[in-house]
């Protein structure tokens, strides 16, 4: 029988906090999204639905640089922190990059989807595919600008410290070829 050091579960256990911490976080952002765009909203008058491509964004270009940037900008960085929490909630180190881009985006479509869904019955909220799209490549962007690079840190592993009385790993004979 194998005896296992510690420094594989204090491995385990840093990398089960590590997912609790983005599960946590994930549950908070989500909150706070959900109190930001499905509060309703008291005003005089409610444009009506934007399902034209590209539309609110011409019309928010229009507005001048300086309004542009704020409106574009506010699309892009609402659902942003999905691009890093849900592959931290996920927990996986080991995974193609594309696949976790792809997941990830998804998702990110999903949640952007349910919220524009939801803010019809929100009085004063209207639809706005514009939206979806903004929120969904402020997932990607985030995802593809941390995610990789963060993967690639965390599988060098953190400093866990070992035991005095762990055995280390098995040895291996080189001279020793592998068996046709």
């Amino acid at each position: 029988m194998q005896r296992h050091g510690s420094g594989g579960s204090a491995a385990i256990r840093f990398r089960i906090g590590f997912r609790a911490a983005g599960l946590v976080l994930l549950l908070a952002h989500m909150v706070l999204v959900g109190w930001l765009t499905l509060r309703p909203l008291d005003v005089m008058w409610v444009n009506a639905d934007n399902l034209e491509l590209f539309a609110g964004i011409k019309a928010d270009l229009a507005l001048g640089p300086a309004e542009a940037a704020r409106r574009i900008g506010e699309g892009l960085l609402l659902l942003a922190p999905l691009g890093v929490l849900l592959p931290v909630a996920g927990g996986r180190l080991d995974v193609s990059p594309w696949a976790s881009l792809a997941r990830t985006v998804a998702a990110g479509a999903l949640v952007s989807l349910a919220i524009e869904l939801l803010q019809t019955v929100v009085p004063g909220r209207v639809v706005d595919v514009d939206a979806l799209l903004l929120n969904t490549t402020g997932v990607a962007l985030t995802h593809l600008a941390v995610v990789p690079a963060a993967r690639a840190r965390l599988r060098r592993g953190p400093v866990v410290r070992r035991d005095e009385g762990s055995q280390g790993a098995t040895p291996t004979i080189p001279r020793v070829g592998i068996a046709p």
